[in-house]
């Protein structure tokens, strides 16, 4: 009688504890642990963008910020982490994080939410686009690469050959090359790439391509983007126009345009769907978003380049852009 007493009581408490858990994350009392592969304004908005669509919905979170430093073993080490604290959910910022989390979840399966990843099925995150994963969702960021290399051409109808750095190592950077690939050759461009492993090589693979293209493309590439201002010093040099498929990040540099998504909004959107989450929605129920929507998207031109360059920008092009920088001053309509 005294073990089935004791066997009820261990029972009780193990409910107790069950359900305080369940109010606990009823009442949004959760952690959320986010890694990004490296610090550089875009997904720094990202991040920034998921804590306040969280904090607009009344979710009381913890949140747990991690950066990789482009390293895919930090990655690791920082999806074990989180694995161990057993946060509520998982968010991978990039591919390369993504995929650490994806990996590190795959036996307790809780929930991982990816963002910013350009394709989720190549990476290997999830099977199919129109399927959540059994413990994985998220949020694409793949950049219409032949409309930026369209909206390059009515810039500087001139540029016949195009150069890009690219991350060879990188799931998402390999993806888009291939990408501006068929895009350039659509379009009659022939594209000139130089591979990469880390940001330190942007300069001198800028340099080893720079006399032999007319202007430069930079996708949203981590690993260049973190080091897109070495990539610039030399367009700027050599008097090659750069456009970026990242507004977020090109603000204080010098390139001539950016065409391609807010990251703050795409943030917003992945704060959403966690919350979509954390209210009971299973990830098999949520197939990857993709930021369609024309109020995701911004265009930035930079008159002052354009000048230095000799280039003369329509008064309607500028006048239809997100953000116009002239005289060192971004104005943002």
């Amino acid at each position: 009688m005294r073990k089935i007493l004791s066997v009820m009581i261990v029972l009780s408490v193990v409910s107790a504890l069950l359900v305080s858990c369940g109010q606990a994350q009823a009442n949004g009392k959760v952690t959320i642990g986010i890694s990004k592969i490296v610090k550089h304004p875009a997904l720094d908005a990202v991040e920034q963008g998921i804590q306040d669509e969280l904090k607009a919905e009344k979710v009381e979170a913890t949140f747990d910020l991690q950066n990789a430093n482009g390293d895919a073993n930090t990655a690791a080490t920082i999806a074990n982490k989180f694995k161990s604290d057993k946060v509520t959910i998982a968010v991978g910022i990039a591919t390369p994080t993504a995929q650490a989390l994806v990996k590190a979840f795959a036996e307790v399966k809780s929930p991982v939410v990816f963002s910013a990843v350009t394709d989720p099925v190549d990476a290997g995150l999830v099977t199919s686009n129109t399927a959540g994963g059994e413990y994985v969702t998220g949020i694409s960021d793949m950049t219409p690469v032949k409309a930026q290399l369209t909206y390059l051409l009515k810039l500087v109808p001139t540029v016949k050959k195009v150069g890009m750095v690219f991350t060879g190592g990188e799931a998402n950077a390999v993806v888009l090359k291939t990408a501006a690939e068929a895009a350039a050759k659509e379009l009659g461009l022939e594209l000139i790439a130089s591979s990469i492993a880390t940001s330190a090589e942007v300069k001198t693979a800028a340099e080893s391509i720079a006399d032999k293209v007319d202007a430069f493309y930079i996708s949203t590439d981590n690993t260049v983007v973190s080091a897109i201002s070495s990539l610039t010093e030399v367009a700027k040099a050599k008097k090659k126009p750069v456009i970026s498929a990242d507004p977020t990040s090109s603000e204080k540099v010098d390139v001539l345009a950016s065409w391609g998504f807010n990251y703050y909004k795409m943030g917003l959107a992945t704060g959403r769907l966690i919350g979509e989450i954390l209210k009971g929605k299973k990830t098999s129920e949520i197939p990857t978003i993709y930021m369609t929507d024309a109020k995701d998207v911004d265009t930035l031109l930079n008159l002052d380049v354009a000048k230095a360059l000799g280039i003369a920008i329509p008064k309607e092009v500028v006048d239809a852009a997100s953000i116009v920088i002239e005289n060192g001053v971004a104005t943002k309509k």
